[in-house]
């Protein structure tokens, strides 16, 4: 690799903090990660940027992205990475993955399937850290400071990468002591009369989710509520009927799923992550943590499975 002759060589260790700024999009991610102060990150990036002679970052919605040069830099600060990583410890400290990651997924994913997959994880790697921001919203466009976003529905997304992780089931709920108080409904008909725990209308980001709204539109709102787990214990309470995730209401065996055959909604997982993201051993290694943890509980996120998740 050939950069512009220029009078000073570049600092390895400017490298290394640009690949942190390369990968968050974002300084003061990036001096987080790194224990430094977000003026001292952005002036080696200075430093960096004159001894390779040009721009190695562009201004970018919400963070920063790579120029050209950037690209090149890039491929060369992964190179010291790995030999910094290679001469510190020995093979087995070389193999050993570490560093931060950093994803946002739904409520119940991040629960039922995020949290034991990193558990299963950092088995393995213990030098290695996840931190998980819970929220229920469409993929963003631009998503620096993180390196995998969980969302339900297909995204609609530019410059990332889309997988398909599978599919869960969404039932209607209601607990045993309320279908004793209030009977059991046998029909469309009947579940209309009684009230709903779901999702707020008015800031529900997601239109897959909307189905209630569009299978039983006369079902009136009882406790809403953007967190699923409040749903789950709202219903487990007897606020309503509850439109549950099926591998989070089979959980409790005080719920009861109602008319199976008429409400079985099946919503898609998708995972979204910058290209770039797939490069480090980090994030690839919990992306495949992931996709595992899906494939073994598939039964049981349909709702087909008489066992709990776990």
């Amino acid at each position: 690799m050939t950069f512009p002759a220029v009078g000073t060589a570049p600092n390895p260790e400017d490298l290394l903090i640009f690949l942190a700024v390369a990968r968050t999009g974002r300084f003061t991610t990036a001096a987080e990660s790194l224990g430094l102060n977000h003026t001292t990150v952005s002036r080696r990036i200075a430093a960096l940027e004159k001894a390779l002679d040009g721009r190695l970052l562009a201004r970018a919605v919400g963070g920063w992205e790579l120029t050209e040069l950037g690209e090149r830099a890039r491929t060369a600060a992964e190179g010291v990475e790995s030999a910094v990583t290679l001469l510190r410890g020995s093979d087995r400290e070389a193999q050993q993955i570490s560093g931060v990651v950093r994803m946002s997924a739904t409520d119940g994913f991040s629960a039922y399937i995020a949290a034991p997959a990193v558990a299963t994880l950092q088995r393995r790697h213990p030098l290695l850290r996840v931190e998980i921001v819970t929220v229920t919203r469409r993929a963003l466009q631009h998503r620096s400071g993180l390196d995998i976003e969980i969302v339900v529905g297909e995204p609609q997304v530019h410059r990332a990468e889309s997988i398909l992780l599978g599919y869960y089931n969404l039932g209607m709920y209601a607990s045993r002591q309320y279908l004793n108080t209030h009977g059991t409904p046998t029909s469309i008909a009947e579940l209309t009369e009684h009230p709903l725990v779901y999702f707020v209308d008015s800031m529900l980001q997601v239109d897959d989710l909307d189905a209630p709204r569009r299978l039983v539109p006369q079902m009136r709102e009882s406790l809403s509520s953007t967190n699923v787990f409040v749903h789950v214990e709202g219903t487990r309470a007897g606020a309503g009927i509850g439109f549950l995730p099926c591998f989070m209401a089979d959980q409790h065996s005080d719920l009861v799923r109602l008319l199976p055959e008429d409400f079985q909604e099946r919503l898609p997982y998708w995972m979204v992550l910058r290209t770039e993201s797939l490069r480090l051993p980090a994030v690839a290694a919990l992306v495949a943590a992931l996709r595992a943890q899906m494939e073994s509980h598939a039964a049981a996120l349909l709702g087909n499975d008489p066992h709990r998740l776990d």
